[in-house]
């Protein structure tokens, strides 16, 4: 788009060039200034988010070489993203881009797990090359784990289907891809380069670093106060379950409160205003008209940098029928604001005031104004504006269907949130039929052809000639004059030559009818329908769904007469049928592939405890930030089921380690957690801030994937709680349960033995 828009551009400007100076070429709608200004505001949050990440692992490290080996990780990783890009013929575009900003703050996990416990080992004594070999060891099946986990959460993104697989089938492909290349850089690249790079413990003991000094008192004074914070949730873990179960619950129910919609609203700083005039308005008026709304704009509205105004458009399709509703008494402006960051108004607070300024409009007898201008083009959603809500009547009976859709429009306007309710099928309109006679018009040697070729050349126009002057031609078109033919019996009197050269006048050869008939037909797998309309202002999607829902059962509706809500509405509905579908699946892969990793279907169901608990923090980010669940944000919640689960996978499988090698239960759960909670931390915080620039970003195209922003790092920060807390007292419940059966066998077959739990 951006391509073809540019290659246009300069194609307008090689057009000026043969023009006359009083006549330019502008542009009205350019969509790919949009879709550019996005871009480069997701290139901004991806350049924050590496500079974020690289300062948490300074602050957390304390030491150049780790920070360096660390961050080496990124570009290697997304060089892979890159090469998919072009192999497959995807350009750099919004969802790529999204993908990455979501990659970069997960490719270095890994490397921050093997590279932590490394400088773990070297602190306790072992050469940089020893350390490299056994911390890679074992931290190694954990590692996997957990990229196999997220695999399996992104790679389902790239078979879905439908609208939602245009937008996430690209991210699915690419976060695969950076992720498995960052683990084998984990394992292969970050064990060679620390053995070469890092130095061992009596290194630094004859150089003093006051700023590794530092980190070190502070995580030192940190892991303190979480160890004695472990201890206490496990001597009270009935109370710790039912705190965190109750909050769980308490966001259940944010879950109601939050509104829901298909795609976030967008401002790409255009409005569409479409305006009904009564049917045979004289054309000086009706300029008049819009002449004066068009100046009222632009004294009233200095955000508008340009105006279009067409009147009376022909029905017949120019191109600007394509984007707008186009008929001979109907009045369209396309308006044009200044960029995001040069307003303090949105086009939908804009699009309301221009609403109550139509008002003052008598002679106006319908009207819409349409922020974004997907109303107007047709679509359910496109690249701006807000979803509006779309109720279609299907029927055959045309006066059954405009009557239920007269009622529901009704119905509409008596309720709070629906603005600019319209009816798709055009009211019906005066016309004049042409009836021929066939016989006298055989008697005189003239056919049909002949009367309605005469007609119309007589009322629209027959080129006859060409004019030409310095070199340019310019069609002679010759027609009745228009305040000849204003009555029926104009149309009459109209008259030509027959075949023999005698005057035929219409009216001895035709009758002329006035008829009312129905201007457009719309029909859907082959039934005619007709569609309800309504823009929404402070009201979300899902909410005036359940609104129309409620109005409609009440109503009585024919049998031979379908109604159903469609549009975004309907697209939100199938979205969520799908994501929840999706969202089912990848638990139970999740599960089953931490079940083959673990060997154990206990381990992999203590991780799980994570996930609801990342629900817990989205639903909580999303009523905190007003932002709506909608199938960016549900795409959210899906991913978070394999990056939520990271931690307690590293965390679980330390622990693990730790009691195979003789420690108890609780001492491994104690232990475990000390040493596990800066790469736990580590890990939590570079994903956190990697996504924390595209929840707080502010510019042009931002709303899109904001909420997925806002999303993950809500739940990721849960999760997050949870695997250092609830994780490890549900693992000591289990273990412990564990222990009391085989105490049980071992005392029912006489032995004895004692547990340290």
């Amino acid at each position: 788009t951006v391509r073809i828009a540019k290659l246009v551009r300069e194609s307008m400007d090689e057009l000026q060039k043969d023009l006359p100076s009083d006549v330019k070429v502008v542009k009205i709608i350019d969509s790919s200034e949009f879709i550019q200004n996005s871009i480069n505001n997701l290139s901004e949050t991806l350049i924050y988010a590496f500079v974020f990440i690289t300062l948490v692992v300074i602050l957390f490290l304390g030491r150049w070489r780790s920070t360096f080996i660390i961050m080496l990780t990124i570009p290697i990783s997304l060089i892979g993203a890159f090469i998919y890009l072009y192999i497959s013929g995807n350009s750099i575009n919004i969802v790529s881009l999204s993908a990455l900003s979501i990659a970069i703050g997960m490719v270095v996990d890994d490397a921050i797990v093997v590279l932590e416990n490394i400088t773990t080992h070297i602190e306790r004594g072992s050469s940089p090359m020893e350390a490299a070999v056994f911390a890679t060891r074992e931290v190694g099946l954990a590692v996997i784990a957990t990229t196999l986990v997220i695999v399996a959460v992104f790679m389902p993104l790239t078979l879905i289907g439908g609208l939602t697989g245009v937008f996430f089938r690209q991210l699915g492909w690419i976060v695969t891809i950076t992720i498995s290349l960052s683990t084998l850089a984990a394992l292969s690249l970050t064990p060679m380069l620390s053995s070469r790079i890092l130095k061992g413990r009596s290194y630094y003991k004859h150089r003093r670093n006051r700023f590794l000094e530092s980190v070190n008192r502070f995580w030192g004074f940190f892991d303190t106060i979480y160890v004695k914070s472990l201890a206490w949730t496990l001597k009270h873990k009935a109370l710790t379950l039912i705190i965190a179960g109750l909050v769980f619950i308490g966001s259940l129910g944010l879950a109601g409160v939050v509104g829901t919609e298909f795609l976030p609203s967008q401002d790409n700083g255009r409005i569409n205003v479409n305006m009904e005039i009564p049917q045979g308005i004289r054309i000086d008026e009706a300029k008049a008209l819009a002449r004066d709304f068009e100046q009222k704009v632009r004294h009233k509205y200095p955000e508008v940098t340009l105006i279009s105004t067409s009147i009376g458009a022909d029905e017949g399709g120019t191109l600007m029928s394509v984007f707008q509703k186009s008929a001979s008494y109907i009045i369209n402006y396309s308006l044009v604001l200044t960029s995001i960051d040069e307003r303090t108004r949105s086009i939908f607070e804009i699009a309301d005031s221009l609403r109550n300024d139509i008002t003052g409009y008598t002679q106006i007898t319908s009207s819409y104004v349409d922020p974004g201008g997907n109303r107007s083009s047709g679509f359910a959603v496109g690249m701006g504006g807000g979803s509006n809500l779309e109720v279609k009547i299907l029927g055959y009976d045309i006066n059954q269907t405009n009557y239920i859709a007269e009622q529901i429009a009704s119905t509409l306007e008596n309720e709070i949130g629906f603005r600019d309710i319209s009816i798709s099928r055009d009211k019906d309109r005066m016309e004049l039929q042409v009836i021929p006679d066939r016989e006298k018009l055989a008697q005189l040697g003239l056919n049909t052809s002949m009367l309605a070729s005469a007609v119309r050349n007589r009322i629209y126009g027959l080129t006859a000639t060409k004019y030409r002057e310095e070199g340019t031609e310019y069609d002679v078109i010759l027609k009745y004059n228009d305040a000849n033919l204003t009555s029926v019996s104009d149309i009459e009197n109209i008259t030509f030559k027959g075949p023999m050269g005698n005057v035929v006048r219409v009216g001895d050869v035709a009758k002329i009818k006035q008829v009312y008939t129905t201007p457009n037909l719309e029909h859907e797998d082959k039934i005619r329908v007709v569609k309800v309309v309504s823009a929404l202002s402070g009201i979300d999607l899902g909410t005036a769904s359940s609104i129309i829902n409620a109005k409609l059962a009440t109503m009585t509706i024919p049998d031979n007469v379908i109604v159903e809500i469609g549009g975004a509405a309907k697209d939100m509905a199938d979205t969520f049928q799908d994501l929840m579908l999706l969202f089912v699946l990848i638990l139970v892969l999740t599960y089953l592939v931490m079940a083959a990793q673990f060997e154990s279907l206990r381990e992999p169901f203590i991780i799980m405890f994570s996930v609801p608990f990342a629900l817990t923090g989205v639903f909580i980010s999303l009523y905190v930030t007003g932002t709506t669940l909608n199938m960016i944000s549900g795409i959210a919640i899906v991913m978070l089921v394999g990056i939520a689960v990271k931690n307690s996978i590293v965390l679980v499988d330390f622990i693990n380690l730790l009691v195979s090698r003789g420690r108890t239960v609780s001492q491994a759960i104690l232990e475990g957690g000390k040493s596990r909670l800066r790469p736990i931390l580590m890990t939590s915080f570079t994903t956190l801030l990697g996504m924390l620039p595209m929840a707080l970003s502010k510019g042009e195209g931002s709303e899109i994937w904001r909420p997925l922003g806002i999303s993950i790092v809500g739940g990721l920060l849960f999760s997050m709680l949870i695997s250092l807390v609830i994780v490890p007292i549900i693992y000591a419940l289990f273990a412990n349960a564990r222990i009391k059966r085989e105490r049980k066998k071992l005392q029912a077959s006489g032995s004895e033995i004692s547990f340290d739990d």
